[in-house]
């Protein structure tokens, strides 16, 4: 099976998986069985590091169902074939061709060779700081809220698990809004959500560079490494203005605070656009203007092969660079003194307009089944498809079919277009002849 194939059918296998253990009795706070479209929802998002809900975390599901929702958010981020090969590692020492090739379309490594290396890194990554965050908020809720220690201990691991993996579940019905002044909880947060989205292979080429700089005195970082990093640092610091610029003055998000909490809360909000779904702000409360950039923000997304999503930064920056290179009348897309492939360019090009046509028939569809307006839909609509899982509060008020609607965006904004498409392929196919050149008019 081809491996992309092989992602579909394991992310959905788990899906119905984690919705039936949802759905049981014993995951429900009052022991009522939750209806199949609320299991189905919670455990989409779950798996696809979502964070969008249809009921509150804390308050709706017992303590079997909390775990469930960490271990699928858990397995959903890692990944579903990632895990699976760690472990056949685990067991049997080496990994099978057919292992290494699957693994290797998750983790989007681009030797076999490093895929064993790539692996046992991923897993190190990803205990190390969920267990760091973890003890920092554990340290916060005990000592700064008086929570006991086996409570303190479990909402400090719940939230850096749901953190790093850019999930955006909290077990408080208001988010982090309570903690909206507290840099002791908001800073850590928004550095594990930094650290998942920028994506595993760039963390790991950073860790190996910075190792290998000591020694030899110098860095040389890939080109993925260093778009990845400057554009996501720009979008973030961009995030940040615009949303103090837009918000400073109103009175339901940023005005009753003083000036370092507005930065503070700018700078968290500019963050958890990127996919991560927390917030200490009344998203519902936020100007019109806000909205809209925060919805260019989420579709932009995160890095690629990490716990992210939207169309990219990556490819937010390749379609940027070959723009500019058409207004300037050149041949060819340079980044940062490197030519880029074309078929680099028909792959970026192929994922933001899959992207925009999804997000463009997914607002319709739900525009017409709701009563809803339109900016909030529409923030909704790319929430769900870059699974970043802030919402301005109505998501538990749409319809059936809007929500159904939303669980197919969040799956196939983890999965991402390319992958499902080549997932749906019957075979490969390539061409062995060129046709006559036409050039049509443009514009």
């Amino acid at each position: 099976m081809h491996p992309a194939r092989t992602l579909v059918l394991a992310f959905a296998v788990v899906i119905v998986i984690g919705a039936g253990l949802l759905a049981l009795p014993l995951a429900a706070e009052d022991a009522v069985s939750a209806g199949p479209v609320t299991a189905l929802f919670t455990a989409t998002s779950a798996v696809c590091v979502t964070g969008l809900a249809v009921v509150d975390t804390g308050t709706y599901w017992s303590g079997f169902g909390e775990g469930v929702i960490l271990t699928l958010v858990q397995v959903g981020g890692f990944g579903i074939m990632t895990m699976a090969s760690l472990l056949a590692l685990l067991i049997s020492g080496r990994l099978r061709l057919r292992m290494q090739l699957t693994a290797q379309a998750e983790t989007k490594s681009l030797d076999i060779g490093d895929v064993r290396r790539v692996l046992l890194g991923v897993a190190g990554t990803t205990l190390a700081v969920e267990l760091v965050v973890g003890v920092i908020l554990g340290l916060r809720f005990r000592l700064g809220y008086g929570e006991g220690i086996d409570d303190a201990a479990y909402l400090g691991y719940f939230h850096a698990v749901s953190a790093f993996n850019n999930a955006g579940f909290g077990l408080h019905a208001d988010s982090l809004v309570r903690y909206a002044q507290d840099p002791w909880v908001t800073l850590p947060i928004s550095a594990a959500v930094i650290l998942g989205g920028i994506g595993f292979p760039v963390l790991l080429e950073v860790l190996r560079h910075r190792r290998r700089r000591r020694t030899t005195g110098r860095r040389t970082w890939s080109l993925h490494t260093k778009l990845t990093v400057i554009t996501s640092a720009v979008l973030l610091v961009v995030g940040t203005l615009v949303t103090c610029l837009l918000e400073w003055t109103n009175e339901n998000t940023l005005a009753p605070f003083d000036w370092e909490h507005k930065i503070l809360n700018s700078f968290m909000y500019s963050t958890m656009t990127r996919s991560a779904g927390f917030n200490a702000l009344d998203i519902g409360a936020m100007n019109a203007s806000t909205l809209l950039m925060s919805c260019v923000l989420m579709f932009i997304g995160g890095g690629s092969a990490s716990t992210a999503g939207g169309i990219k930064v990556t490819t937010f920056s390749v379609l940027a660079a070959a723009m500019l290179a058409e207004v300037r009348g050149e041949p060819t897309s340079v980044v940062l003194g490197r030519k880029l492939a074309p078929h680099v360019l028909r792959q970026a090009l192929t994922v933001a307009l899959l992207s925009v046509g999804m997000v463009v028939a997914a607002t319709l569809a739900v525009l017409t089944v709701s009563k809803h307006a339109l900016d909030a839909v529409l923030f909704e609509v790319v929430s769900a498809f870059s699974t970043v899982g802030l919402s301005t509060g109505i998501t538990t008020d749409l319809p059936s079919s809007a929500q159904l609607m939303l669980v197919l965006l969040m799956f196939v904004g983890r999965l991402g277009p390319i992958t499902l498409v080549s997932a749906l392929a019957l075979r490969e196919r390539t061409r062995r002849y060129q046709l006559p050149e036409e050039r049509p008019v443009i514009g």
